[in-house]
C-alpha cells in the first residue's frame, strides 16, 4: 500500500501543488489537507480518494498561491475629482496673486492621496474548484501506477515465502515415518500407564484414553491444511479485487496451524520445521499489511 504521486497545475490567478502518499493500514484512513476557502474541496477529494483506493492510511496534501500582481491599481474617480478640484484652486489662486506654478503632470495627480488605489476583487473559486477536480483522476492513477509497481514486487517476495512454506511442509511429510518409529516407544509407554489402570476403568474409557493418545501424535491434517492454505494464498495473489484483509485472516490460519504442529511434533526435527514455519509466518504477515 506504499504510493506517492505529485502534480502541479495552474489557473490564473491561481497555481498549485498536489502530492499524495500513503502506508501500511489495517483499513482505509484518509488525512486531507486542502484549504477550506475552496467550498466543496474536500469532500471531493474523499470521494476520490475512496473510490480508488481501499486500504493504506492515505494523506492528500494542496498548496495553493495567488499571483502577485493580481493586487491591481485602479483609479478612485471620486479621489481623482477631489484632487483635480484642489489642483484648480490652487492653480487660480497662484494666479490671482501672480505667481506662475510648474506644470502638474499625471503621475503627480496619481500620487496624490485618494486618486490611486489598489483594486479589491472577489474571487469566484467555481473554476478553481473545478480545475482541482479534473486534476484527481490523474492523481490517483499516477499513484495507483506506483502502488502497482511496489504490489508486483511484493507479490514476488510472497510467491517465494509460500515456495518455502511447501518445501517446509513436503519435508515434515518425509520425517513422518522416522518420526511414528520414534514416537511408537512414547505410545507404547503411554498405553501401558493406560493397561496399569485398566483394573479400575472400563473398557469404553479404555479406547478414549487410546483415542486421544493418536489424535494427539498425528499432524497429518495440520500438514494437510497448511498445503491447502498455501494453494488459497498463491490464487489471491494472481487475483484482481482487493485482497488484502483476505490474506491477513489466511496468515492467521497459518499461524494456527504452524502452532498446533509445534505442539503436537513430540519429534526434535519436526519441531525446528515448526518452528522455521513460525518464523517465515511471522514474516509473511508483516508484508501482507502492505497489500490492498
Amino acid at each position: 500500500m506504499t504510493g506517492f504521486a505529485a502534480l502541479k497545475g495552474a489557473l490564473h490567478p491561481w497555481s498549485w501543488s498536489w502530492d499524495i502518499r500513503s502506508v501500511n493500514a489495517r483499513g482505509l484512513d484518509m488525512r486531507i489537507r486542502v484549504p477550506d476557502w475552496v467550498d466543496g474541496l474536500e469532500p471531493a477529494v474523499r470521494k476520490a480518494v475512496s473510490g480508488a483506493v481501499a486500504r493504506g492510511n492515505v494523506t492528500v496534501g494542496l498548496r495553493i498561491t495567488r499571483d502577485a500582481d493580481e493586487g491591481a491599481l485602479a483609479i478612485n474617480p471620486a479621489g481623482l475629482d477631489r484632487a483635480l478640484a484642489m489642483l484648480a484652486e490652487i492653480n487660480a489662486a497662484a494666479a490671482r496673486n501672480g505667481i506662475e506654478l510648474a506644470g502638474t503632470s499625471a503621475a503627480d495627480v496619481a500620487a496624490m492621496r485618494g486618486v490611486v488605489e489598489t483594486a479589491q476583487t472577489e474571487d469566484d473559486t467555481a473554476p478553481l474548484l473545478k480545475a482541482l477536480i479534473a486534476d484527481l483522476p490523474p492523481l490517483l492513477s499516477a499513484f495507483n501506477d506506483m502502488r502497482l509497481h511496489e504490489g508486483a514486487a511484493l507479490r514476488d517476495v510472497l510467491s517465494a515465502q509460500l515456495g518455502e512454506i511447501e518445501s517446509l511442509v513436503g519435508e515434515a511429510e518425509t520425517l513422518l515415518d522416522a518420526r511414528s518409529e520414534d514416537q511408537a516407544t512414547t505410545l507404547k509407554a503411554a498405553f501401558a500407564r493406560v493397561m496399569d489402570s485398566a483394573e479400575t476403568m472400563d473398557g469404553t474409557r479404555i479406547e478414549q484414553e487410546l483415542a486421544l493418545i493418536a489424535v494427539k501424535s498425528d499432524v497429518r491434517e495440520e500438514l494437510d491444511r497448511l498445503t491447502a492454505h498455501v494453494a488459497q494464498a498463491r490464487s489471491l495473489l494472481t487475483g484482481d479485487e482487493p485482497r488484502g484483509r483476505k490474506l491477513d485472516f489466511l496468515m492467521q490460519e497459518f499461524n494456527r496451524e504452524a502452532n498446533t504442529l509445534c505442539s503436537k511434533a513430540g519429534f526434535q526435527p519436526l519441531t525446528r520445521i515448526g518452528l522455521d514455519l513460525k518464523a517465515l509466518i511471522d514474516q509473511m504477515r508483516e508484508q501482507v499489511q502492505n497489500i490492498e
